[in-house]
């Protein structure tokens, strides 16, 4: 059986199993804490931190490579443009469509809920701190808090570096390369043990979660659902067409294994190896190009992301019968794009965003999160795949323009073996 197949089967047995659970088991109870706190929760976690331990490496290493040659070429600015560029056209459009269809759709009308006034946050967001932030005063520190916009700057400089040496950063450029060949096996190792991985977080996340938590914001829930639909199989797709002439059908037909791995880790940084390696294994995109644009999409790219704001925002105004207005939204676009930079691709980063973006709305902030946070990790699981899907466009384009994508590997049909 394939790998995808796997992932799938693991994935369905593992919502069943975790949906007979949450019937049975009681909180507390020895199955509770031997088995759904316990044996699941220990495979699942360590899983994804097998993931995560390999995203530092994989970055910074790729990344050295990837500049290392396009900074040989004087391509480096240009491509960089061009994929920022993108990124932030994709999440201004995410936002926007997210509050349209919201406001159209009307989900948090009629609840009538009263508050006791908006929450003063202690985050405020700064345009001028989140661009010194981008830069590191000291990469090992970087490195070690994973704090992935600084390891990306000091690797871009220091790749640049090295294409600028001659023939003394030849043998780093060697050695590098090897490196990242070895990283590249260490995420085919740790790719083949996902099925377990998915069963267990899956099973755990749905023994854990009751469908009372549905009752009052199936609305919501799937508002927010149709605006991640119409981003994926939509936007994406004109994207594609338009800017790269590109068949959409065979990009999703080799992006679904991603997109299923996505939704099982709900983590943009741990499905990172694997997105990388079939952006470049399977669609063709040369590494020059998805060292930079996949990194640097899973930190600042976050459509999925943005969509749960926008609708959430719209939703919680209307349940508390606020009236944001035109101008409210247009900031709301704004601060939800500039939050979207530097966030962390971890589970439930969005919340944390949400913040700022509830603030600057004037809507309640610890009421409103409360109200939506129940179904929040399942939106959590959809919406990282819309947010690995999003780069993987973007990366595919930027390939396309800069003449570093193989038609042939896009277009060639995949073994069952590779499916």
């Amino acid at each position: 059986m394939s790998l995808t197949k796997r992932i799938l089967l693991a994935m369905v047995l593992g919502i069943a199993l975790g949906l007979v659970l949450n019937l049975f088991h009681a909180p507390g109870g020895w199955l509770d804490r031997y088995i759904v706190e316990g044996l699941f929760d220990i495979v699942g976690t360590v899983f994804v931190n097998s993931l995560k331990l390999l995203v530092v490496p994989l970055v910074f290493v790729s990344l050295v490579c990837g500049t290392a040659s396009l900074g040989a070429q004087s391509r480096m600015g240009p491509m960089a443009a061009k994929t920022v560029g993108l990124y932030v056209l994709t999440t201004a459009v995410a936002i926007t469509l997210a509050i349209a269809v919201a406001s159209l759709v009307g989900p948090g009308k009629g609840l009538g809920l009263t508050s006791s006034g908006a929450a003063d946050a202690d985050f405020s967001l700064s345009l001028k701190d989140t661009i010194i932030n981008i830069f590191p005063s000291n990469p090992v520190q970087a490195m070690a808090d994973g704090v992935m916009l600084q390891v990306i700057v000091f690797a871009v400089l220091f790749g640049i570096a090295i294409s600028r040496s001659g023939e003394k950063g030849k043998p780093i450029a060697s050695f590098f390369n090897n490196l990242n060949e070895v990283v590249m096996q260490m995420i085919l190792m740790l790719v083949q043990l996902a099925p377990y991985g998915v069963f267990c977080l899956l099973a755990k996340l749905f023994a854990s979660m009751g469908f009372e938590v549905f009752e009052d914001l199936l609305f919501y829930f799937f508002t927010v659902i149709g605006v991640l639909l119409l981003q994926c199989f939509l936007v994406y797709p004109t994207l594609l067409k338009t800017l790269a002439g590109l068949n959409p059908l065979v990009f999703f037909r080799k992006m679904y294994p991603v997109q299923v791995f996505a939704f099982s880790t709900a983590s943009s940084n741990a499905t990172l190896p694997y997105t990388l390696s079939t952006v470049e294994k399977k669609l063709g995109v040369d590494n020059k190009v998805a060292s930079f644009t996949l990194p640097l999409g899973a930190t600042i790219n976050m459509d999925g992301t943005s969509i749960m704001q926008g609708v959430a925002t719209v939703f919680i105004a209307q349940a508390y019968g606020v009236d944001v207005g035109i101008t409210g939204y247009l900031m709301v676009v704004l601060t939800a794009t500039l939050a979207s930079i530097g966030t962390a691709g971890v589970p439930g980063v969005g919340m944390v965003t949400l913040t700022m973006v509830l603030q600057q709305a004037g809507l309640p902030i610890e009421e409103g999160i409360a109200l939506i946070i129940g179904v929040d990790r399942l939106l959590d699981m959809l919406r990282t795949s819309v947010n690995v899907t999003g780069d993987a466009t973007v990366t595919a384009v930027v390939a396309k323009s800069e003449g570093l994508l193989e038609p042939a590997t896009y277009n060639a049909h995949l073994p069952e073996s590779a499916q």
